[in-house]
């Protein structure tokens, strides 16, 4: 995976609470086996209307929002069901990071387990960070390394777990942690060999 430190991107606000997978990511769309192409059926009921057409009051298709990186949205963002699509699918649209007051646990997880970042803050700095996106571009420097997010009227710091500080940071997932053993797990097998079981 691509190692995160600092990111600096747009960011798109959705002023929602209970975001569900099901909306990230309808049902219909998880036939595919591998993890790309899920982008573009993202938030596909909000986004677009009955005949195919762009939903123009949709958040995500306002002009200020086009090509955001870093999604701010309400409470209990990821609940629902625990599709691990629904972050292939952020992802795939081009979020490196999702800012919420909370998340559904499973939604959490897989999203440190696929490369991007989902912060929790406290209410009060994500209201502020939603009014200031809602109608005018905002734009946000994330830095996981001081774990500080900043504007330029706007400063605050989040916690997250060192371990998955440490994944992100580097670009591992839970295999690549695994193969830095390698060394260790060849040399434990060759002890192994031939020995009875």
């Amino acid at each position: 995976m691509e190692p995160l430190k600092v990111h600096e991107g747009k960011a798109a606000t959705m002023n929602r609470v209970n975001v569900d997978t099901d909306q990230i990511i309808p049902k219909q769309f998880l036939k595919r086996v591998e993890r790309t192409g899920f982008g573009q059926f993202l938030f596909f009921d909000w986004r677009f209307k009955a005949d195919g057409s762009e939903n123009e009051e949709f958040e995500l298709n306002q002009p200020h929002a086009k090509g955001a990186t870093i999604l701010v949205a309400g409470h209990n963002f990821g609940c629902g069901s625990s599709r691990e699509h629904a972050p292939w699918a952020l992802h795939d649209y081009g979020f490196r990071v999702v800012i919420a007051p909370n998340f559904a646990d499973i939604f959490y997880n897989n999203c440190l387990k696929n490369g991007m970042l989902p912060i929790r803050l406290d209410e009060k700095d994500v209201y502020q960070l939603l009014q200031k996106g809602e109608n005018e571009e905002l734009r946000l420097t994330v830095d996981l390394e001081n774990q500080t997010i900043q504007s330029e009227d706007f400063e605050t710091s989040f916690a997250i777990d060192p371990y998955w500080k440490e994944m992100l940071l580097n670009g591992w997932d839970e295999i690549s942690l695994t193969l830095k053993y390698d060394g260790k797990i060849k040399e434990y097998e060759d002890k192994m060999a031939g020995q009875p079981v």
